[in-house]
């Protein structure tokens, strides 16, 4: 029932924006015609992730869920989140693994975003698993 009401919902909003008037909206908000052609576009995709179209990370078919990692290993992955303390890394596991700051380069950066963006595929070492949390500490230094 809820998918019914989604869908009609997705399609009232759909109409709606069919009958915007882009370049007299562009105007009053002050901004390009292009990019609120682009903003009306991406509105007409509700739900949709982004991430969906990055490409996916070669996995290795003997790492299939965290028991069978071991520390030292090198994968290879794909950046699916960049924040303030560093980048997560999906390796094929259930939980994407972390590379902090201090092990994103063998040099001092500031920002992550210096160094790595969504959708990148990296190499990593695996430096730490925590089984019980189900959390993997990864490296991309000296690799």
């Amino acid at each position: 029932m809820q998918d019914i009401i989604n869908k009609e919902k997705i399609e009232e909003i759909k109409k709606q924006l069919s009958n915007i008037n882009i370049k007299e909206l562009a105007e009053e908000l002050q901004v390009g015609e292009m990019t609120l052609q682009d903003i009306v576009n991406e509105l007409t995709k509700p739900g949709r992730d982004p991430r969906e179209d990055m490409p996916k990370p070669i996995l290795r078919n003997d790492v299939l869920k965290i028991e069978d990692l071991k520390e030292g290993m090198v994968l290879s992955g794909t950046v699916r989140n960049v924040i303030d303390f560093g980048a997560f890394v999906d390796i094929g596991v259930k939980h994407d693994g972390l590379v902090h700051i201090s092990e994103l380069s063998d040099k001092f950066i500031k920002r992550p975003s210096d160094v790595v963006s969504v959708g990148d595929i990296v190499k990593v070492k695996i430096i730490g698993i925590d089984l019980e949390r189900q959390k993997v500490s990864l490296s991309m230094k000296g690799i």
